[in-house]
């Protein structure tokens, strides 16, 4: 829609009026495949006397019937589809169209509703019941094969991100938990040389699991998540004593 959100209404000051009209599926893929080729068909409505309904019906063009791809068959659509006319009531239904540039424009309003439904035949019930054995189909088919695949993927005894997760699954298992004072008293012994430790360095010092570690730092620890030191750890200001001339970079 266009920014201003204008809306064309000529279609209505020339009190257009359209018909609503509901196809089959397999028809409308049959004019699409039309596009720009001119006519799909002929409609015919035939009046009844004065006072009586009027008879609709739409004929396929013949070269548009043939449908491809059911199962590899090719089976053929039905030419003749009657209307099943219908009223539309006491709503007001309008037709807009919006073309390449956004613009929304009214062309009409619904005079007349209607189904078009096709003339039922040999040739439609064949068509059915493909569609229905085509949707039947599971999506998924199990094929055994002669010779082992070389040019496409090629199964795994196990990946590469799943041995990387067991190693390390492994090493966490290695590393038990000891007291935490334990624990606190390394930490502190290892800040005493170094302000800054990234989280390998410090599970390397403690041999501890890294979620055990992280809860004892917590406690004890800033996590800098910025700047010259981001992703390292320092003690808090209160824990703070370090060896020789190394101060904070505060």
């Amino acid at each position: 829609m266009s920014e201003k959100g204008e809306v064309d209404l000529t279609g209505a000051k020339q009190n257009t009026g359209v018909w609503l009209v509901k196809v089959p599926k397999y028809l409308s893929q049959q004019w699409a495949k039309a596009t720009g080729r001119g006519e799909v068909g002929k409609l015919r409505i035939c009046k009844k006397g004065n006072q009586g309904k009027p008879e609709v019906s739409f004929t396929l063009n013949e070269e548009l019937t043939v449908i491809e791809g059911i199962e590899d068959k090719t089976v053929s659509a039905p030419r003749e589809h009657p209307f099943t006319m219908q009223t539309v009531g006491g709503q007001t239904l309008a037709v807009f169209t919006e073309n390449s540039s956004d613009k929304i424009a009214l062309e009409g309003v619904v005079v007349q509703r209607a189904e078009c439904r096709p003339a039922v035949s040999e040739g439609y019930m064949r068509l059915k019941r493909l569609q229905i054995e085509e949707l039947a189909k599971p999506v998924r088919l199990s094929q055994q094969l002669d010779k082992a695949v070389t040019s496409n993927y090629k199964p795994v005894a196990n990946h590469t991100y799943n041995l990387e997760y067991e190693r390390k699954k492994k090493e966490e298992g290695k590393r038990a938990r000891v007291d935490k004072q334990q624990v606190l008293d390394m930490l502190f012994s290892a800040f005493e040389k170094h302000q800054y430790y990234n989280i390998k360095d410090l599970v390397d010092i403690t041999k501890q699991p890294v979620i055990y570690l992280k809860e004892i730092l917590r406690d004890i620890g800033i996590y800098n998540v910025k700047g010259t030191h981001k992703n390292t750890w320092e003690l808090k200001p209160e824990y703070r004593h370090y060896q020789g001339d190394e101060k904070t970079d505060e």
